[in-house]
């Protein structure tokens, strides 16, 4: 079974984890499945490792982070890999892969358009 890890920067703003819950929710729609889970890099409990074993305590046998980051920053190129790297001697038996960041792609600049036609 795959789980899907979407993770976060956070923010010590709580009422901010109810985006990513949201967005969790449209995921588990459209990819067809239930085990998806937000995580946050900093400022929640609900961290990376937390996100993971969870997946892994309901089954996954592997494992896909999405890291939702615009830019392919500090974060992106050493924080994520190192941790993961440290979790994935924890979970040898498990798949554990990371996609690339959201970065440049076409689909965020029409969010933008969409954004500024609103505005008109």
């Amino acid at each position: 079974m795959d789980g899907i890890l979407v993770l976060a920067h956070g923010s010590k703003r709580q009422e901010t984890e109810k985006i990513l819950d949201s967005l969790v929710e449209k995921v588990k729609k459209k990819s067809g499945t239930d085990l998806v889970y937000p995580a946050y890099l900093q400022f929640s409990e609900q961290n990376l490792e937390a996100g993971i074993d969870y997946l892994v305590k309901s089954g996954a046998k592997s494992i896909k982070i999405v890291p939702m980051f615009l830019f392919d920053g500090v974060h992106v190129t050493e924080d994520i890999p190192n941790e993961l790297e440290e979790i994935k001697s924890k979970y040898t038996n498990v798949d554990i892969r990371m996609s690339e960041h959201l970065g440049d792609d076409d689909r965020i600049a029409d969010i933008i358009v969409d954004r500024i036609n609103s505005l008109v």
